[in-house]
């Protein structure tokens, strides 16, 4: 952007704008937003360990879309029309702050079911998006009737989880559907209001800003190999700890691997294109987190901690693992690939998350990953030649 005036007009940024990557401000944003994701794993970890593996994973669902939708609607509007004046920066870091509540309420929301700071820091973060909308639709007169779609429809769903807060109790069992429905009216938002006027996002800073999430993504499984080999030499040394963080490494590389492939991620610029890809992304990003927590849960076996037997330690780690192999064909790959390349990851899905149920071995569960990673690339590296070939 050029000028350094304090405040300037939100005029659209250009979509083909060379050499445009993350800002200081968007890496902030990112590292407040790994804080949540840590939060909502890390209460995942301990409701499996405890054995409240059903509740866990309903509570995780929630946190992490409310992380996750905050953050890509954040990331897709700074694509369109970031112009790093005061405004956007204060703005911007008002929504950080309530991913920050967010945060501080998962544990709060996991153990008595109390959702007030979860709702409030999402409260506060949508506010953040609707100023944001607004200040574009005043700038940008030809997306103005889009702008104002984003805007009221941001201020219609929050005013629906707000009603649903303040008259539904947490136990009742009109809850969950109610929350789902929620889900419905916010992923509808973009979708109507793209029809009425497309923002100019940028591709290549898009694939670049997912880019960097996934990498916080796997930042939980690291960390969970740490935290395996600290245990490992807690008094005694423990090989089955020791294993077990190299594993963690092994996939979490793997992970890192299949998602960096060469495909393209995102290859065309269509409305529906890129809202299967943005959309997709939440299983591909919550799995990859769920990984993490998987291993957490083997650690807490390991050391005594959760009466769980192994196999169903290796099932929290093979689950997510298979979710997140199969939500990256979903997104990527049935796109991107031709011929049996094209069906690498749903195959190995379902060998990774078959295997635990015939024997616990965390080891071999890594081998298939890597085993994911060589064929994959293998057959469409051939797939790329023969097509070569007949061109």
């Amino acid at each position: 952007m050029t000028g350094h005036a304090a405040i300037r007009p939100m005029a659209p940024r250009d979509p083909h704008e060379p050499h445009r990557v993350a800002t200081p401000l968007e890496l902030l944003f990112d590292l407040v937003t790994v804080i949540a994701i840590a939060a909502a794993a890390a209460a995942l970890h301990h409701a499996i360990a405890a054995d409240h593996a059903a509740d866990g994973i309903i509570g995780y669902a929630v946190t992490f879309f409310a992380i996750w939708w905050a953050w890509m609607n954040y990331t897709w509007f700074a694509s369109a029309y970031d112009n790093d004046d005061a405004i956007t920066r204060l703005l911007t870091m008002l929504i950080m702050g309530g991913a920050l509540l967010l945060a501080a309420g998962i544990e709060r929301f996991a153990a008595k079911l109390d959702f007030s700071l979860v709702v409030g820091g999402y409260a506060v973060m949508r506010l953040g998006m609707i100023a944001m909308w607004l200040r574009a639709a005043w700038n940008d007169p030809p997306r103005r009737a889009g702008a104002l779609r984003y805007a009221g429809g941001i201020a219609l769903a929050q005013l629906y989880w707000a009603g649903l807060y303040f008259s539904l109790p947490p136990q009742s069992p009109a809850l969950l559907p109610l929350i789902l429905l929620g889900w419905v009216i916010e992923l509808s938002v973009p979708a109507i209001a793209e029809r009425a006027a497309e923002t100019p996002w940028h591709r290549h800073h898009i694939v670049e800003r997912y880019g960097l999430l996934m990498i916080i993504v796997l930042g939980e499984v690291l960390l969970a190999a740490t935290l395996a080999l600290e245990k490992a030499w807690d008094g005694s040394f423990d090989m089955r700890l020791a294993h077990t963080a190299l594993s963690a490494l092994v996939i979490a590389f793997a992970m890192w691997w299949l998602y960096f492939a060469r495909e393209p991620q995102l290859s065309s610029n269509r409305l529906s294109r890129s809202l299967q890809w943005g959309y997709g992304h939440l299983i591909v990003f919550a799995s990859g987190a769920a990984v993490g927590a998987g291993f957490a849960v083997l650690v807490e076996i390991l050391t005594g901690h959760a009466r769980l037997s192994l196999r169903a330690g290796d099932l929290a780690v093979a689950v997510p693992l298979g979710i997140y192999l199969l939500s990256l064909w979903l997104v990527r790959d049935r796109f991107e690939l031709h011929g049996a390349a094209r069906w690498v990851l749903p195959l190995f899905a379902a060998a990774i998350v078959a295997l635990p149920f015939a024997f616990p071995a965390l080891e071999a569960i890594a081998a298939l990953a890597v085993a994911a990673v060589a064929v994959r690339a293998w057959l469409a590296a051939r797939d790329l030649r023969e097509a070569a070939a007949d061109a």
